[in-house]
């Protein structure tokens, strides 16, 4: 009976651990849009507790999502979608407008200010242990 407690109370502190957040995310917010904008970005600040890298994402608002990264290479801004977005230990990587960010594309509607978006991010560990990050953002209009 004493083994049997014992092996329930560590299951219990796997599960704990396993559902703990992997990924603090602060302040995710999604660019509204207007009617006929079929693609749109989300933005955040994504902090990890170990190593990680972020290696895809969706949304049911959106027919793809990709994590993009938006760069000046000889004078001129480019955008392209990268297999993977590194998030060292303890340091927060900012995901904003210029910069990398989430782009949803193929909206299935217009995203209107005040409305909630669903994002998963999947998150991959050094020993390829991968892990979901559900998110809420927020539809803002820009300032």
């Amino acid at each position: 009976m004493r083994r049997l407690l014992i092996a329930t109370a560590l299951l219990a502190s796997f599960v704990a651990q396993a559902q703990s957040p992997v990924v603090k995310v602060d302040d995710p917010w999604v660019r509204a849009t207007v009617a006929p904008q079929k693609a749109t970005g989300a933005f955040m600040q994504l902090t990890a507790a170990k190593p990680l890298k972020v290696v895809s994402a969706s949304s049911p608002v959106a027919a793809s999502v990709e994590i993009h990264e938006m760069k000046m290479e000889d004078g001129v801004m480019k955008m392209r979608a990268v297999d993977a977005l590194p998030l060292p230990a303890g340091q927060a990587v900012a995901l904003k407008p210029g910069s990398y960010h989430v782009m949803l594309m193929g909206l299935k509607g217009p995203i209107k200010a005040g409305e909630t978006v669903p994002l998963t991010l999947t998150v991959e560990s050094e020993d390829r242990q991968r892990a979901t990050v559900e998110i809420k953002a927020e539809a803002r209009t820009p300032r």
